[in-house]
């Protein structure tokens, strides 16, 4: 029975070594400028994971990430300008914390539902959170938002700063790769989770959720579960996001940041682990791309979504696998 696995899981690794070879080079054969678009792709591929877990392998659709991804943005934004700190390993900390809290609490009210109502307790949860960023502008700096100059993070507990005239660069290349570590870190955590016995009873619940009470599995405890690992990955998205946009204001808590979210996950195709992946790298470079090449930018990258979901419902990675599939199959039938 495990022999016809080998072969796929050994393809699986070269694949995934192939693709991190070909990471680790792009600061020497790319820009700056690409190198740092690279870099936010990795970070919102961590969200989409997280997403994922819940949208793929629980089968809850959430609309309101954006909170988990924001509160992970606020509390570096805090943490740096109401206590000083410039450690990127202590923001990772705090952010977490503050990412867990809240999806833990979050969790409670929400996985008691499925279907609309799970997405519109969410999506109502997030907005409570965008209001309050833009009342407390005291605290959260309304919609001026809070710095976080790159200039003042130091990683690796200190070893790592950017100081001088040429620090932007220097900052690019150093933050890519941990960035990288980073969502390499959490990329084996999250097929860990999902090959594990806790990720096949959410996919369990997810085929059938009746079969699966009589079973005796305790639906509610492993949806929140679920939920809370979904918002910490997505927090941790957060927290590397905001030092290398150098900004955070409410926006990041406003509704079209989930849906930008559930976009990556369905752009690449939610049924497959690295779909999610693929699409949040692809849907950063069309929007960079559409917003620098027209004004209309919202026209045209609504309109190249449409076109791809479309036609490619199973997205990008389901349809290429089956494309490659097809061919195999041509290749090997007789002639």
């Amino acid at each position: 029975m495990n022999a016809p696995q080998a072969p796929s899981l050994a393809r699986r690794a070269a694949a995934a070594a192939a693709v991190l070879a070909a990471l680790l080079v792009v600061p020497a054969v790319a820009g700056t400028y690409q190198t740092q678009l690279l870099t936010y792709g990795l970070t919102l591929a961590i969200a989409a994971l997280g997403f994922n877990l819940l949208l793929g392998y629980t089968g809850l659709l959430s609309f309101g990430h954006s909170a988990f991804f924001g509160a992970g943005a606020y509390t570096v934004a805090l943490m740096m300008r109401y206590l000083g700190v410039s450690s990127m390993e202590l923001f990772i900390l705090g952010g977490i914390a503050f990412s867990a809290a809240l999806a833990a609490l979050f969790g409670v009210v929400c996985v008691r539902h499925t279907r609309i109502f799970f997405a519109i307790l969410t999506l109502a949860l997030s907005q409570v959170l965008w209001t309050l960023a833009y009342k407390f502008f005291w605290i959260t700096g309304g919609s001026d938002g809070l710095r976080v100059p790159f200039s003042k993070l130091t990683l690796l507990g200190g070893l790592v700063s950017f100081p001088g005239a040429d620090a932007f660069p220097r900052f690019i290349t150093s933050y890519y790769y941990y960035v990288l570590a980073a969502f390499c870190v959490c990329v084996a955590l999250m097929w860990l989770i999902v090959h594990s016995p806790f990720g096949k009873t959410l996919q369990a619940i997810r085929d059938n959720e009746t079969r699966a009470r009589f079973l005796g599995v305790r639906i509610w405890r492993y949806r929140w579960l679920a939920f809370l690992v979904s918002g910490i990955f997505t927090g941790l998205a957060g927290i590397l996001w905001v030092p290398l946009n150098g900004l955070t204001t409410p926006d990041i808590l406003y509704w079209p940041q989930s849906g930008k979210i559930v976009f990556f996950a369905v752009l690449g195709g939610f049924r497959n682990f690295t779909g999610p992946i693929v699409g949040a790298v692809i849907f950063n470079y069309l929007e960079v791309y559409a917003i620098a090449v027209t004004e209309y930018w919202q026209i045209t990258l609504g309109a190249i979504l449409i076109v791809l979901v479309t036609f490619l419902p199973s997205g990008i990675v389901g349809a290429t696998q089956r494309l490659v599939a097809r061919l195999k199959r041509m290749k090997s039938a007789p002639a």
